[in-house]
């Protein structure tokens, strides 16, 4: 497997780390995987940026947020999905394009990414529980 082509198109500068590191905290990272804790607090919103790689998110803690594009149109108000709202669950996400996000909930939002590097373009499926 090569490295994913839709990192190229993702300014370095939008990086989430770079971007927005007042609310990633890298915890690894190698040529395979890159692993950072989100954490927003409410009321707290993100600086524009960007996850290159698609990943695995791990939901500690949850609370309402809105997503944003680039351009500040809301493209997800996690109050509109209620299966979204429990803590913990594991979910899969693409690389994502330029947005912020807003908590707008009364606690943390706190989620671990594990972002691949060298992924298939195809979403994992999911594992049921038993």
């Amino acid at each position: 497997m090569s490295p994913l082509c839709e990192h190229e198109s993702r300014p370095e500068a939008l990086d989430a780390l770079v971007a927005a590191p007042d609310h990633h905290t890298l915890l690894f990272e190698n040529d395979a995987v890159r692993i950072l804790d989100t954490r927003i607090t409410p009321g707290s919103r993100t600086p524009v940026h960007t996850h290159r790689w698609p990943g695995a998110l791990y939901v500690l803690s949850w609370s309402s947020f809105v997503r944003r594009d680039d351009r500040g149109e809301v493209t997800l108000d996690s109050r509109t999905v209620p299966a979204l709202a429990k803590a913990p669950q594991a979910l899969w996400t693409p690389p994502l394009v330029p947005h912020s996000l807003e908590n707008v909930g009364r606690t943390d939002l706190r989620v671990i990414s594990v972002e691949l590097k060298h992924a298939p373009s195809v979403a994992p499926k999911r594992n049921a529980k038993k």
